[in-house]
């Protein structure tokens, strides 16, 4: 059994060592990080009591998979410009997720739902990196707990790979 644990931590996600944000608890889920193109887009759906019921993600043309209740509500979304990037999350909590907001690098932001509870800001550890996936907990009513993954967007120059300029 001792011989599968390494195998199980190889198997899981790095999102899992940064932050929950929320109570969790449930069933886990994390957004594709999508080597190809770079995140583009949020959409979040709330229930009529004002939980956030799924988030889903949208990475260069193609929207991620819904995570969390998949019943509909009222979905909410913001499109990033072409080279925007996230750069800073925010939101409220008590037994559910009840707000989520976010900063871009453009000065832009968005804020879905309202605040309730206890309230949480996260931004990376390097002011390169930027949010390239989400990842979390939700139950049958609604998200419970949020992990924002931060990592580095790459750009190609003359075959050497550098971090972008800001």
């Amino acid at each position: 059994m001792l011989a599968r644990l390494p195998l199980a931590l190889l198997w899981s996600t790095a999102c899992w060592a940064a932050q929950m944000y929320g109570n969790g608890g449930g069933q886990y889920f994390c957004t594709t990080k999508d080597p190809e193109y770079e995140l583009s887009g949020i959409r979040v759906t709330l229930g009529p009591l004002g939980i956030m019921r799924s988030v889903q993600v949208k990475n260069g043309p193609s929207w991620d998979t819904v995570y969390g209740n998949k019943i509909p509500g009222k979905t909410e979304e913001f499109l990033l410009a072409p080279g925007e990037h996230i750069i800073e999350m925010w939101g409220s909590y008590k037994a559910f997720l009840w707000s989520l907001g976010f900063y871009t690098d453009r000065g832009r932001y968005a804020i879905f739902g309202k605040d309730e509870g206890s309230n949480f800001i996260a931004y990376p550890d390097d002011d390169q990196k930027v949010l390239t996936a989400i990842c979390g907990q939700y139950k049958m009513l609604g998200l419970t707990g949020l992990i924002f993954d931060w990592d580095y967007i790459w750009e190609e120059e003359q075959g050497n790979a550098t971090a972008p300029e800001r």
